[in-house]
C-alpha cells in the first residue's frame, strides 16, 4: 500500500496533464517545431510546457489537485484486490514460468513426449489465473470508481476555475445531491471493459510468446547432459555434444535466470501493446465521468452532452480523436482540427 501510494504521488502531475489533454483543453497555442524526422510542424504543448502553465497559474501545489481521492482509490483498490485473490490459496509449483496478472505461473520440468499435454494444462492454468485476476480487478474497480470520478472532476475544475469539488467528502455529497447514486459510476462500463480486454490480451499474448517462442524446443541441461537439479537426464549421454535417445540435443545457451528475464520482458511488451489497443476505453471512460457534471470542462466547447458512452465513442471516432491524450510529447496539430485555448 505504501509503495503504491508513493507511486501515485509521483505520477499525479502526469495524470493531471493527461486528463486535461483528454478533455480537449489546450491553454497554450501551437508552436512551430520539428518532429522526430526533422520536419517543421505545428505542435501542441507537451507535458513540461503544460505543467509549467499549471504551476504559473496555481503554483506547484496545483499539480496535485485530486491527489486525496486518488490516494484513497489506490489504497482501497489494493486492499480489495488482495482480499479477493486471497479467497483461494494460490499454488505455485516449482520450475520456470511466466507472470500472469502479477502472479508468477510456473510449470513442472518437461518430460519426453508430454509437451502437448503440458501445453494444454498450462493453458488451462493461465485461463484460470487470468479469470481470477479479472474478478479481483473488476471488484477493485467497482468499489473505487466513485473516488476515480471525484479525482477527475477535481482536475477538470482547472479549466473553469471552479471550486465545486473542493474536498472528498463534500464531493460525495454534491454528486449524490445532483446526480444520485448513478453519478458515482459515470464512465464505469467502458473502464471495466478496457481493463478486462487489456488483461486478457496481455496474458494470452504473453502465454503464446512464452510457450511457442521462448520455450519451444528448449532443453535445460547442465554440464554433460545433467538436468537442472544436477541429476542425469534419462536416456542421455554425457559429453560436450549430449545425445538423448540417439538424438543429438543442443545445449541451452540462456540460463534459467535469463529465460525468466526474457519472459518478464515479454509480459511488459504485451502489457504495453494491450494498453495501446484499449486506450480508447480509458479516454471514453474519463470523458463520461466529467461530462455534463456542471463543470466547464464537461460542456461545450470542450465536449457536447453525450447520451451514453457509445455516443461518446462514435463522436470521437468520427472526429479522429480516439487517441487524444495518449501521447504527451511531439503532439502534432492535426490538419483541419480546431482547439480552444486561452
Amino acid at each position: 500500500v505504501l509503495l503504491g501510494s508513493g507511486l501515485t504521488v509521483l505520477s499525479q502531475p502526469l495524470m493531471y496533464v493527461k486528463v486535461l489533454v483528454q478533455v480537449g483543453y489546450e491553454p497554450l497555442p501551437p508552436t512551430l517545431g520539428r518532429n522526430i524526422f526533422g520536419r517543421q510542424v505545428y505542435q501542441l504543448p507537451g507535458l513540461f510546457s503544460y505543467a509549467k502553465h499549471i504551476v504559473k497559474v496555481d503554483g506547484r501545489a496545483g499539480l496535485f489537485k485530486g491527489l486525496a481521492p486518488r490516494l484513497c482509490s489506490s489504497a482501497i483498490g489494493t486492499v480489495v484486490h488482495s482480499k479477493v485473490l486471497q479467497g483461494r490459496d494460490l499454488h505455485h509449483p516449482p520450475g520456470g514460468g511466466w507472470t500472469v496478472g502479477g502472479s508468477l505461473l510456473t510449470l513442472p520440468p518437461s518430460q519426453p513426449g508430454a509437451s502437448k499435454k503440458e501445453a494444454v494444462s498450462s493453458l488451462e492454468q493461465v485461463l484460470k489465473e487470468t479469470s481470477r485476476e479479472m474478478v479481483a480487478r473488476s471488484a477493485a474497480t467497482l468499489i473505487t470508481h466513485p473516488f476515480h470520478v471525484i479525482t477527475l472532476r477535481c482536475m477538470v475544475q482547472f479549466i473553469g476555475r471552479e471550486t465545486k469539488y473542493s474536498g472528498t467528502l463534500s464531493a460525495f455529497a454534491t454528486i449524490y445531491r445532483e446526480e444520485g447514486i448513478l453519478g458515482f459510476f459515470a464512465g464505469l462500463i467502458p473502464r471495466l471493459l478496457g481493463d478486462i480486454l487489456s488483461l486478457w490480451l496481455c496474458n494470452m499474448l504473453a502465454y503464446l510468446i512464452n510457450t511457442y517462442a521462448l520455450e519451444n524446443g528448449v532443453w535445460i541441461l547442465g554440464s554433460g547432459g545433467t538436468g537442472a537439479g544436477g541429476g542425469n537426464l534419462q536416456g542421455c549421454s554425457r559429453g560436450p555434444r549430449p545425445f538423448c535417445g540417439g538424438i543429438q540435443v543442443p545445449l541451452l545457451l540462456p540460463q534459467v535466470s535469463t529465460m525468466a528475464e526474457m519472459k518478464s520482458y515479454s509480459q511488459a511488451v504485451t502489457g504495453f501493446f494491450a494498453s495501446m489497443l484499449t486506450y480508447p476505453f480509458v479516454l471514453v471512460s474519463n470523458l463520461m465521468a466529467v461530462n455534463n457534471c456542471g463543470l466547464a470542462g464537461g460542456l461545450l466547447p470542450y465536449a457536447p452532452t453525450y447520451s451514453s458512452w457509445l455516443d461518446c465513442w462514435s463522436q470521437l471516432h468520427r472526429e479522429g480523436n480516439m487517441s487524444r491524450g495518449n501521447s504527451l510529447f511531439f503532439r502534432k496539430v492535426p490538419v483541419g482540427k480546431r482547439y480552444v485555448w486561452d
